[in-house]
């Protein structure tokens, strides 16, 4: 069974390879965060775990920015269609950073 394709499918996995190319060290510095905060004790934990979430938010905050460039190119209804499936993509392509998703989702 083949599965239908939104028409934006496509243009968001493009769109997500460039940003996973482009920001590669920020992808980075957040699985390093992550492993420190895995690893920290009880006493540092909060602490790299707020490390860690300002990673996870920069993150955010620049897959926003290329949602919210391209979707002002777009009619209302088309822009609310494409940010759909730009927050399906990440969802697959980012889902291990909840905070990522749910960010791009609700703004």
């Amino acid at each position: 069974m083949r599965l239908r394709r939104g028409p934006f499918d496509e243009l968001v996995e493009r769109q997500l390879s460039l940003f996973v190319d482009d920001e590669r060290e920020l992808l980075l510095e957040a699985d390093e965060a992550e492993s420190a905060w895995i690893r920290s004790d009880r006493e540092s934990a909060e602490e790299a775990y707020g490390d860690f979430q300002l990673v996870v938010d920069a993150v955010a905050d620049r897959l926003v920015e290329v949602r919210d460039t391209y979707a002002r190119t777009l009619a209302d209804d088309k822009a609310d269609e494409y940010r759909r499936a730009f927050a399906a993509g990440v969802k697959r392509r980012l889902g291990r950073y909840p905070s990522v998703v749910s960010d791009v989702e609700s703004t």
